[in-house]
């Protein structure tokens, strides 16, 4: 029953995982326009972090259970956890860029 909760929390995360990886940091740069967007990188991280901590206890668990099957979720949880780490940089980095700037002030 344990493993089949597991299963399912990794399943239903997984939209949470495709936005985090998907998501532009900056629509105005994706678009070809040098202009700040000051409310997207939070909105990135909303779904960045949960997914990297979802995937990354899940990629843990998973490898700590040690037989075949659990490896492929082990490979399938570490790579979207990786998938989401530039995103997240990228949003950081965004966020310090705005602040440097005085762009984003309110």
């Amino acid at each position: 029953m344990r493993a089949f909760v597991f299963y399912l929390v990794l399943l239903i995360a997984m939209p949470l995982a495709a936005l985090a990886v998907v998501l532009p940091v900056n629509v105005y740069r994706a678009q070809g326009i040098a202009a700040p967007d000051c409310d997207r990188p939070p909105q990135v991280l909303i779904f960045a972090v949960p997914a990297i901590l979802i995937y990354g206890a899940g990629a843990l668990l998973a490898y700590r259970a040690g037989r075949r099957f659990h490896r492929l979720v082990f490979l399938l949880c570490l790579s979207i956890a990786l998938a989401t780490v530039p995103n997240i940089a990228e949003a950081v980095h965004e966020l310090y860029r705005n602040a440097a700037a005085g762009e984003c002030l309110g």
